[in-house]
């Protein structure tokens, strides 16, 4: 059996580490087979990352991905080459996704400290079925502070969801990552993704390091940049708009 870490954030969007410099530790430092680099409504972070595992020869595969805010929450989504358009509905954001043939997973489900898919939302959709718009599989191996809280309630609720249940250490700082994994049969990216889609996978976390241990300073421009990720986005992407007027 292999393990992934679906939910990784770099300074492409509101990580401290470089795209490389994540890999380079993750390779070195971690028994990690698989990775989803998952920035906030930006892909270039997972391309980055991808290329600098391939050119390296590195054992560490690597999925591009993103974080998507939609109008009900965030969505993560993998194996995508291009990120979707920011602040629509999930129903939107779920065909776009999958329009891609890439993957879309509820991170954080239920938590009030980030934005999050709520329960209604989360009803809504499972009980809706259509194809095409679905959800994948849910994180319920979270063990940031947005995942922990509510991690619990959603896996009662996931009994009626049915989702497949993945893991993911949305870290920001380099001594989180690897902190919340899936486990899947096989050992590389294409075996990842065919489980979470035919629901072979299992997911489990460990002890999340403390501020003192990331550092307060970090931690704390770590919080200054994240708050200001998704505006520098929207900012970038409508100077590119606005270029090609």
């Amino acid at each position: 059996m292999a393990k992934a870490d679906l939910h990784l954030h770099t300074s492409v969007s509101d990580g401290m580490a470089s795209p490389e410099h994540l890999v380079d530790h993750l390779e070195h430092k971690t028994d990690l087979d698989v990775i989803a680099v998952t920035d906030h409504e930006d892909a270039a972070g997972g391309h980055r990352a991808r290329e600098h595992a391939a050119k390296r020869g590195y054992r560490l595969q690597v999925i591009v991905g993103a974080e998507i805010t939609t109008l009900h929450g965030h969505l993560l989504a993998l194996g995508i080459e291009r990120a979707p358009r920011s602040f629509r509905s999930v129903e939107a954001t779920l065909e776009a996704i999958h329009a891609q043939a890439g993957l879309a997973i509820v991170p954080h489900p239920l938590s009030w400290l980030t934005r999050s898919l709520s329960e209604r939302t989360i009803t809504r959709i499972c009980a809706r079925a259509e194809p095409g718009i679905t959800f994948d599989a849910i994180e319920l191996a979270n063990p940031s502070p947005a995942g922990r809280l509510t991690a619990d309630r959603a896996a009662r609720h996931n009994r009626c969801w049915g989702l497949p249940t993945v893991g993911g250490s949305d870290a920001h700082h380099l001594p989180h990552a690897a902190t919340g994994w899936t486990v899947f049969p096989g050992g590389g990216a294409e075996d990842l993704l065919t489980s979470i889609s035919e629901g072979h996978i299992s997911c489990a976390q460990t002890r999340y390091p403390s501020l003192r241990e990331v550092g307060v300073g970090q931690a704390l421009l770590g919080l200054a940049w994240g708050y200001a990720a998704t505006p520098r986005k929207m900012l970038r992407l409508s100077r590119r708009q606005g270029s090609r007027l």
